[in-house]
């Protein structure tokens, strides 16, 4: 058993077990298990979140940790949901990524290590990234 890890927002970080990763992945589409698991991407444009406009916190759809929060979310007109900064910088882990002839940044969950999207140097203030989900990948929680 691995030692507890909390973020500085006071989350817990620590990786659940193989057992429990299969037992959250079991409620998972086959899209959500394509793009979390196997490092897949849904189209551009077509994402459920794309568009949401709602207060309130993205978290991770496998394990439930908050990602972003809905005040960084911004359009980048990339089709896919942007925003430019996470909830805590400690709740993704960047990966570098050098599939399909290009090297990117992976964005994954710290805690149960599924994929996200990328994240790019492109953005706006007042962090200047681009991190760029997968709407399966989020769950949205108003409020």
């Amino acid at each position: 058993m691995s030692a507890t890890h909390t973020s500085a927002s006071g989350h817990d970080l620590t990786r659940p077990s193989v057992e429990q990763i299969s037992l959250l992945a079991k409620g998972l589409s086959p899209e959500e298990r394509r793009v979390l698991l196997h490092q897949g991407t849904e189209p551009a444009f077509c994402g459920g979140l794309l568009k949401q406009k709602e207060v309130g916190v993205y978290h991770c759809r496998l394990c439930n940790l908050p990602l972003f929060r809905s005040n960084a979310k911004f359009e980048s007109g990339t089709g896919w949901p942007s925003f430019f900064a996470p909830y805590d910088t400690e709740h993704v882990a960047c990966i570098v990524d050098d599939s399909h002839g290009m090297v990117r940044t992976e964005i994954r969950c710290a805690r149960c290590d599924s994929h996200l999207g990328h994240v790019f140097p492109d953005g706006p203030r007042p962090t200047g990234q681009r991190f760029c989900l997968n709407s399966v990948s989020l769950a949205f929680v108003a409020g």
